[in-house]
């Protein structure tokens, strides 16, 4: 499957970064043969389901997070842990949130909070709960993305609404074997475009990466701030 990436950072919504260059390879060759299939569902499960609301809450400021619904993944896929108020949905991504060559994308340790605002509620979790019901359904990576090919082509899951975006913030976080919770950021979810239209990668610009030709057919842009979701400063992102 073909993927445009720009720029090099740590896990975000539906996707892992790839990072090119001789050291990743080689990270990413040992991160394969760490993870070269789905491990029990145990392992991806949070015994205590208090302990994944506030992780999934630390997505977000609690001005957003605190009336937000909360949804949880169970043996059966996620499921509303908390009932909202202002149309936001925070989650903890597990690693299948994922590209399909990602070497971490069977990951058990993975956990990803995001916040989605309400049009990324609406059309954006609706293909991370679709992949987790594929993964629980023991479909291989192959038939999982070729089932939401599908799916997208019958109109089976929602389009993407104007000014989709979703807040990774959260401090606690475990986006990658290689970068830990990497930095704070926000993530926006556009149609399929050029990263060079909005300036990503490029020196000097906040927007320090970009995905295209995702198989939700996507573009998705990053984009660092400073402080985690508790207003505590976070290190700069060197790009």
């Amino acid at each position: 499957m073909k993927r445009r990436i720009v720029r090099t950072i740590a896990l975000g919504s539906f996707t892992l970064v790839v990072v090119m260059s001789t050291a990743w390879q080689a990270l990413g060759q040992d991160a394969k043969a760490a993870y070269p299939s789905m491990a029990p569902l145990d392992q991806y499960l949070m015994s205590d389901r208090n302990a994944e609301i506030a992780l999934a809450r630390s997505a977000a400021p609690e001005s957003i997070s605190r009336d937000a619904e909360v949804m949880v993944l169970g043996r059966h896929g996620y499921e509303t842990a908390v009932q909202g108020k202002n149309g936001f949905v925070c989650v903890v991504q597990r690693s299948w949130a994922a590209g399909i060559d990602d070497p971490e994308f069977w990951n058990p340790k993975l956990r990803a909070p995001i916040c989605f605002n309400p049009p990324g509620a609406r059309s954006c979790l609706p293909l991370l709960i679709k992949r987790t019901e594929l993964v629980l359904a023991a479909r291989s990576k192959a038939q999982i993305f070729e089932d939401i090919h599908a799916a997208l082509d019958k109109k089976a899951l929602p389009a993407l609404e104007p000014a989709a975006m979703g807040y990774m913030l959260s401090k606690q976080g475990y986006l990658s074997d290689r970068d830990g919770h990497w930095h704070p950021h926000l993530m926006f979810f556009v149609p399929l475009t050029e990263p060079a239209s909005w300036g990503a990668g490029l020196p000097g610009s906040p927007v320090v990466a970009a995905f295209t030709d995702t198989p939700e057919r996507l573009t998705v842009f990053l984009i660092p701030v400073a402080e985690w979701s508790d207003g505590t400063a976070a290190p700069m992102v060197e790009h």
